[in-house]
């Protein structure tokens, strides 16, 4: 029997898994990982920090569903990618990090840059297990690989660097396993949601990210019942397009059709759903859950019903099952409010007076030149919530925030991953001034990689989603603003292609220009500091604390900023 060195074990195994890319830094433990992958088939894209190697990692295997892996040396290096797997773990984005460590002679001696990964790395991901002896290389990495393909997040492999270099006979041929079942509720179990929906008499559909692949279905269970479909933020790709009954989102970051869609029903089905915000869940209505999860059933808001399936495979097995319905006048009146609410986001999508960029006339210029299959990631913040509400989702085009996790800085590196998986596909990163101030230095890794990602700095000069939440509790906003630099100027010392706006009326060309530009390119725009997110709920207090922090502002000699956050909000 041949042997092999441990390293090229794990890359051979992680390819055979699928992987086609692995995102990081190079370093003293990783040596034999990265001459394993030097000889494979394996793509290395050198980053310039490991947190942005692993959003990249998790925006490529989120959008291509296909294994993607990420590697780091100890210490430091592994212990840098923390934030970046969290991330694409709670995406559920099948993600492989190869975490290197000391010699396993010093493991546990207080060694300089020892640092025990597994405990930390235990509280992100499905699979953490430490390689600590040769033979277990190959099962090691199948079970990793296996655990993110098929629970749908981040695995991790401890590897101390003695035990990467060393040779083993190649023994049993561990790989992993992707089975695809049918899962749906038993017969008993689709009665009784039967009886409970042919026995409402207004039903709402509310969708979440498992709902992909079951749209067709979905909109035939919509037409079945004549019920309207409100989605999460995930859903957005997948429950928006081809979809007549769409009321949109509800939720903080929602709109007013999807609030009323699910605060009006008296039966609300849920279909793969884990929506985190109990406060806008209605409040007299029977609920159904369906989830491939047991655990989430009932974990958001109190269930009269949770049963576990696919979406597709349960939608499948309960249409028989369902009542046509002829009335529908609650439909109608769902579809009246979303024809408001559509024409309220229109009119927010405008040039503002005397030369200022309102951030949503900014997105919807962007929605307009961008490629009908574009794909468009965002920072956390107020640049996600413009683009859910503003980018129009076609059946093509792909968004990826960071909702569940909610973190700073994601969406340019993983705009990096994804136009490095797919390089003929248009990808645009919607980056706020703090979140690309961040991880600014892999904007180099663009250049060195030749990536050529399009990103636009929503630039207000604060950390604009926070100052928001702080004036909303009625204090006076306090270390939020961020002294920026010209942006377009420091991309172009770097390589990008680089423009700076800060007047509406040159804004419509520059995003046509920047949009087309062959490399990468990045547009630096001044938009409104004292934009209002306004949630599709306005609750009493909100409105108390909000004129609280207005007479705060004044008090404190602050008018000037009360008087600039009404004119743009509600007179320009």
């Amino acid at each position: 029997m041949s042997k092999k060195k441990v390293a090229d074990i794990i890359i051979e195994t992680l390819q055979a898994a699928g992987v086609q890319r692995c995102y990081g830094i190079v370093g003293d433990t990783l040596n034999h990982i990265t001459d394993a992958i030097r000889r494979s088939d394996i793509e290395w894209v050198h980053m310039r920090h490991e947190e942005a190697g692993a959003m990249a990692a998790g925006g490529e295997a989120l959008i291509t569903g296909r294994l993607t892996a990420c590697a780091g040396t100890c210490g430091p290096g592994s212990l840098h990618f923390i934030n970046g797997l969290f991330e694409a773990h709670r995406n559920r984005a099948p993600v492989v990090l190869i975490a290197t460590q000391v010699a396993t002679s010093e493991m546990g001696m207080d060694f300089p840059q020892e640092v025990d990964l597994k405990p930390i790395y235990d509280t992100c991901s499905h699979f953490c297990a430490y390689i600590h002896s040769p033979a277990q290389a190959r099962r090691v990495t199948a079970l990793a690989a296996q655990a993110a393909l098929n629970k749908r997040g981040a695995a991790v492999i401890i590897v101390p660097g003695d035990i990467s270099q060393m040779e083993v006979e190649d023994g049993l041929a561990f790989r992993p396993h992707q089975p695809q079942p049918v899962l749906r509720p038993s017969d008993a179990e689709l009665d009784e949601i039967a009886a409970v929906i042919n026995a409402g008499k207004r039903v709402t559909l509310y969708c979440g990210s498992g709902c992909e692949g079951a749209e067709q279905e979905i909109v035939a269970l919509a037409e079945k019942i004549k019920a309207p479909v409100a989605h999460t933020s995930r859903a957005k790709d997948f429950i928006e397009p081809y979809n007549p009954y769409n009321m949109g989102m509800t939720g903080i970051l929602g709109v007013e059709s999807g609030f009323r869609a699910l605060d009006a029903c008296d039966t609300l089905l849920l279909l793969g759903a884990d929506f985190a915000w109990s406060q806008f869940y209605p409040n007299e209505a029977k609920l159904i859950q369906i989830d491939s999860d047991a655990t989430h059933l009932g974990r958001r808001h109190p269930v009269d019903i949770g049963v576990v399936g696919h979406i597709k495979d349960t939608i499948e097995a309960l249409l028989p099952r369902l009542h046509a319905r002829e009335e529908h006048a609650f439909l109608r009146n769902s579809l009246k409010h979303r024809e408001a609410t559509l024409k309220q986001i229109a009119e927010e999508e405008h040039a503002g007076s005397d030369g200022l960029i309102h951030p949503q006339y900014l997105t919807k210029l962007i929605d307009r030149y961008a490629d009908d299959d574009a794909i468009f990631t965002a920072d956390g913040g107020s640049p996600m919530v413009w683009l859910l509400r503003h980018i129009t989702s076609n059946g093509k085009r792909r968004t990826l925030t960071s909702l569940v996790h909610g973190t700073m800085a994601n969406a340019m590196p993983e705009a990096l991953g994804i136009k490095k998986a797919l390089p003929g596909r248009q990808v645009i990163s919607l980056s706020g001034d703090g979140g690309i101030s961040m991880l600014l230095g892999d904007l180099l890794t663009a250049v060195q990689e030749n990536i050529p990602i399009k990103v636009i700095v929503y630039n207000n000069s604060s950390l604009g989603f926070v100052e928001m939440e702080q004036k909303v509790e009625g204090l006076l906003d306090a270390f939020t603003e961020l002294k920026n630099p010209d942006f377009a100027k420091l991309a172009e010392a770097i390589g990008f292609y680089g423009r700076r706006v800060d007047d509406a009326s040159t804004l419509e060309e520059a995003v046509r220009d920047v949009l087309s530009q062959p490399g990468p390119a990045l547009l630096d725009v001044k938009v409104n500091r004292y934009e209002l997110v306004m949630p599709p709920k306005v609750e009493v207090g909100q409105v108390l604390h909000t004129a609280l922090y207005s007479a705060k502002a004044i008090i404190a000699g602050r008018g000037m900023e009360v008087e600039e956050l009404v004119r743009t909000n509600f007179a320009d």
